[in-house]
């Protein structure tokens, strides 16, 4: 075999060996982009630039790995149930401490599924590889937490901290889908401050209202659905 054979070779072993190593380092890339979702991009953002993001994305992986994460108990998932059903029931009157308890329930149900409980930035860190699809939910509702506690936030804000908070507490209970047992629906005040809840009845038969959704004149109440306030991923917002 002369010179010549022997370089083309080698070239083209290093060709065959540079384009695998290109297909996965992409594939790797791509795997990164589907688990992580916008928190790829933020990671990006945060650290100005790909390399170092993809290099801070797959140190959590590698921390993630060595939780002994556990799944809950059918008497663990009932008892957060009922406590979220709780804060459901004080953000009717007390919309400003519901956020608090809404917090604090996250971080007892992370610890209860085997998650650290450290500093907010840890939580995130964690949380990110496994429930990046609900993790900006819960970034927001921590920054209108925050500002919550300065007596900065306004109502509507407060509204959609909740739904932050219970798109994350769904998800990390373990729901596949949201829960359909709020078929509760709320009166709005003219006050944001003052919202009372109410059931309405369905006729299953038409479809419409039952006699809970007129008011005493006989008009149709405005609602707000409680999936508004306590999410099932659509607006049911009654007119």
């Amino acid at each position: 075999m002369s010179s010549t054979e022997v370089l083309i070779i080698v070239l083209v072993v290093l060709a065959v060996l540079v384009v695998a190593g290109l297909a996965w380092y992409f594939s790797r890339r791509r795997q990164l982009q589907q688990r992580f979702g916008p928190e790829y991009d933020r990671a990006v953002e945060e650290r100005a630039g790909r390399l170092a993001a993809e290099k801070e994305l797959r140190e959590r992986e590698a921390r993630r790995a060595e939780l002994q994460l556990r799944e809950l108990s059918p008497e663990a998932r009932e008892r957060f149930t009922a406590r979220w059903q709780e804060i459901q029931a004080q953000f009717v009157d007390d919309p400003e401490n519901s956020l608090g308890s809404a917090d604090e329930l996250i971080t007892e149900l992370m610890a209860e599924r085997g998650y650290p409980t450290g500093d907010y930035d840890e939580r995130v860190s964690h949380l990110s590889v496994d429930h990046a699809r609900t993790l900006g939910n819960y970034r927001e509702a921590h920054e209108i937490s925050e500002r919550n506690r300065r007596g900065e936030a306004t109502t509507e804000q407060l509204r959609r901290a909740v739904l932050g908070y219970r798109n994350l507490f769904g998800d990390l209970l373990g729901e596949t889908s949201p829960r359909r047992g709020d078929e509760r629906a709320v009166d709005v005040d003219e006050s944001p401050r003052r919202v009372e809840e109410r059931v309405v009845e369905v006729d299953e038969s038409s479809g419409r209202a039952g006699e809970h959704d007129l008011d005493a004149e006989g008009r149709p109440r405005r609602t707000v659905d409680a999936d508004d306030v306590y999410p099932s991923g659509r607006d049911t917002t009654d007119r």
